[in-house]
């Protein structure tokens, strides 16, 4: 991306002028243009596409919300902003923004109304047994870790996986309704426009961008601000090399043809600072359905790493991260359910051992393994890992097998979740944690709440929540 960054010398020649301006329109910018206009700010929306949806139209549609919302209170369900506080400061890795959660808690139950005043239906009904969108079209599920150890002794447990009410995939139909209020809102949107550099002034304010529209290029003025909220960067090979490069051996990025990092990239130009650039999210949906957590999870030397209850994202960043993508479930033959998401056999045996020389692991790891699950599981425990007696149970009845976990055969499913470092208001920062005038981001372009540990629906659930900041804050700032 060559000249990215233009200055911006006045009085100079603007196409067009407006008081905000969003660049991309996925959840974070559909909720920033609806928030912007809202308060009366002239608006105009710069999708790269022929229309809007981005990845978040590839979603499950999951969004993570709690503290009480009505969909929580209609399935019987007691949530408050300080449990949901407290369990995201555990799970969102080691340096979480803690100004970001504690706004996030204390606005979720707003959020979701907001989110229903928009055209988003959530049927009032619970569905048990999937850490992400039901086969149904049930509107509440557990979508983390919530309900298994360490985080049900650090808050009390609660599903906040908000759902909108469709069979599978919920994304298509949230972007569906959210596009459509911005189409009646009295923001504009204009597709097939590419922000290609941001015009800066001498002391160091956004004034606007190029963009460019099929071979035509133009300029733009934005009197309140420009909003980034153009995804994250996992489509670019050379940026994941120098930030996340385990993401590279993942065989499934979650992302639209967007998510090549260019808003971030622009953000950098215009001397913005970026934060957690190494955080990705990685889900290894191995224990779908739930009876499969009756296995095992081993690594290359036959151990047990991980409670297999937790959340499937949990389990991608313990088998990737610290595992090398080497892990094998194993199961025995009154276990033994066939995956949701993968099918590869990485070995078998009439015995701990047949199977062990199978999987060529180390002479007597997992005989040992296995014998000391058992042994405590017998009597309902995991003194190592701490699982659920909901699926704690012995593991001897042959034959056993063992599903293929490694990045070679098994689905790891990634995202990123670093970039451009944010105030709560949305106001992109500088190394200095200075505010860079003019500039604002929202979504995957930003570094939102989590930042090392995910829960499905934190990308949805902050990047709407947090676009709408954004978009509050920069029509506050027009001139």
């Amino acid at each position: 991306m060559s000249n990215v960054i233009r200055d911006a010398k006045e009085p100079m020649h603007w196409d067009e002028e407006v008081d905000v301006l969003v660049i991309g329109l996925g959840v974070a910018g559909a909720a920033a243009a609806l928030e912007a206009s809202s308060l009366g700010a002239d608006t105009l929306v710069l999708e790269r596409a022929g229309g809007g949806g981005g990845t978040s139209a590839m979603s499950g549609g999951v969004v993570y919300l709690g503290g009480g919302t009505g969909l929580q209170k209609a399935c019987g369900f007691e949530d408050s902003a300080e449990e949901m506080f407290k369990y995201l400061m555990a799970s969102t890795g080691l340096s979480p923004d803690e100004a970001k959660i504690r706004l996030y808690c204390e606005g979720s139950v707003d959020h979701y109304d907001w989110l229903c005043a928009q055209g988003v239906p959530f049927k009032q009904t619970y569905y048990h047994g999937t850490s992400g969108e039901p086969p149904t079209d049930d509107g509440l599920v557990w979508s983390g870790a919530e309900n298994v150890h360490p985080f049900r002794e650090i808050a009390r447990p609660a599903p906040r996986g908000h759902v909108p009410q469709v069979e599978h995939q919920g994304g298509p139909l949230l972007m569906a309704k959210l596009c459509a209020a911005v189409d009646a809102s009295p923001a504009r949107v204009a597709a097939n426009h590419r922000c290609t550099a941001l015009y800066q002034n001498s002391d160091g304010e956004i004034l606007g961008v190029a963009a460019r529209y099929f071979e035509e290029e133009r300029r733009i003025r934005a009197r309140g601000g420009v909003i980034l909220t153009t995804g994250g960067f996992v489509l670019n090979d050379e940026m994941l090399l120098n930030h996340a490069p385990l993401a590279l051996r993942c065989g499934m990025r979650v992302a639209a043809a967007g998510d090549d990092g260019s808003g971030i990239r622009l953000g950098v130009a215009a001397g913005a600072a970026t934060i957690h650039m190494d955080a990705i999210s990685i889900s290894l949906p191995i224990t779908q359905p739930w009876a499969l957590k009756r296995g095992i999870l081993v690594n290359r030397q036959g151990q047990r790493f991980i409670n297999e209850d937790t959340y499937y994202g949990r389990l991608g960043e313990a088998a990737l991260l610290h595992q090398d993508g080497q892990a094998f479930l194993v199961v025995d033959d009154g276990t033994f359910e066939k995956p949701e998401y993968m099918e590869a056999i990485a070995g078998v045996g009439e015995s701990p051992e047949e199977l062990e020389q199978a999987l060529k692991l180390p002479p007597g790891s997992l005989q040992s393994t296995l014998e000391l699950y058992n042994r405590h599981a017998e009597n309902g425990s995991d003194p190592l890992f701490h699982k659920s007696t909901d699926y704690l149970e012995r593991l001897d009845r042959p034959p056993y097998g063992a599903f293929d976990c490694t990045t070679e055969k098994a689905l790891y499913a990634v995202f990123t979740l670093g970039g451009l470092q944010t105030d709560t208001e949305g106001r992109v920062l500088d190394p200095e944690g200075d505010v860079l005038g003019g500039l604002f981001a929202a979504g995957r372009s930003t570094s939102g709440i989590a930042v090392g540990g995910y829960s499905s629906g934190l990308s949805l659930g902050d990047g709407s929540f947090f676009g709408r900041r954004a978009g509050r804050t920069a029509a506050a700032f027009r001139k």
